[in-house]
């Protein structure tokens, strides 16, 4: 579903009658995504960043046949947040919210799993088609359409490998980011099938950070599925102290488990390769790019 989203895609936002939903739905709205509408709990709310308000998801998605939703709801509400939009329907549904309880987010899970929907978050700032949707907040001056598939932990580090990358005349096909919370609806190698099946993708970058195992499940199905498409891949945290939570929630270094030696070993045996810097990968990106370029038919 990630990959099949575009500007025309029917899109609501949960609680856009905040502060927050209110900024960024007027941003979703101007970058060129659909939005049709918003909920809110204030009766006296009618209209909102430009688009109708409606008091739920069921009456937002019989007016407007949303197929997505941006929840810009508190952590403790979240879950009500998610329940609500799949039960009126919703595929598709991002929660904003660092700090989501994590016996919450489980239940959130399995609830997303039953209904064949997909969950990005929590703790996260978003998704994008660049050039077509913007789902959350990442910055308009990191997205660009290009061929590298983005997928991360880190909001401020993939903000500023996305920026190079534009800054470079490079772009993105797809940028997801799986958020930092522990507990959370997709995670980097759940991303992996998505963008060997992408025709736009002709790279992946994935922007990860030490603490947590996904890093080290993605490359577990690397392994498995084959080195399709060439992945680079930045970590974060090099000084990351054994068993300190470092930023997010989920980045929590535990002995060997989670390091960045670990995280290192395993993608580079599954054929990733493993950069220290952000000038090295940009720079590989760039060269990347060139051979990819040369092997395109005139």
């Amino acid at each position: 579903m990630i990959a099949s989203l575009s500007h025309e895609t029917p899109v609501i936002i949960q609680g856009i009658t905040g502060r927050m939903g209110r900024t960024h739905a007027s941003l979703m709205r101007a970058y060129g995504t659909n939005i049709v509408g918003g909920t809110s709990t204030r009766a006296d709310e009618k209209e909102a960043a430009g688009v109708p308000v409606f008091a739920n998801c069921r009456d937002a998605v019989l007016a407007t046949g949303a197929v997505a939703s941006v929840a810009m709801a508190p952590a403790l509400e979240t879950m009500a947040a998610v329940e609500e939009a799949l039960a009126a329907g919703i595929r598709v549904i991002v929660t904003i919210a660092e700090g989501i309880p994590q016996h919450d987010a489980m239940r959130i899970g399995r609830a997303v799993r039953r209904a064949g929907a997909t969950w990005i978050g929590g703790s996260t700032p978003g998704l994008a088609i660049p050039g077509e949707i913007k789902l959350g907040f990442i910055p308009d001056v990191c997205l660009r359409p290009g061929p590298f598939g983005i997928m991360t932990k880190s909001g401020t580090l993939s903000y500023e490998v996305g920026y190079r990358l534009v800054q470079a005349g490079l772009g993105q096909s797809i940028w997801v980011s799986v958020g930092g919370d522990p507990v959370k609806g997709v995670r980097f190698a759940d991303l992996l099938p998505v963008f060997f099946a992408d025709e736009r993708t002709q790279a992946i970058i994935l922007v990860g950070e030490v603490g947590g195992s996904e890093e080290e499940e993605c490359a577990d199905v690397l392994l498995r599925l084959g080195l399709r498409k060439p992945l680079y891949a930045l970590i974060a945290g090099r000084e990351a102290k054994e068993g300190v939570s470092m930023g997010h929630a989920g980045a929590l270094v535990m002995g060997e488990a989670g390091t960045l030696a670990s995280k290192t070993q395993r993608l580079t045996a599954a054929g990733a390769r493993v950069f220290g810097s952000m000038e090295a990968i940009i720079t590989a990106c760039v060269d990347l790019d060139l051979s990819l370029t040369k092997q395109i038919p005139e």
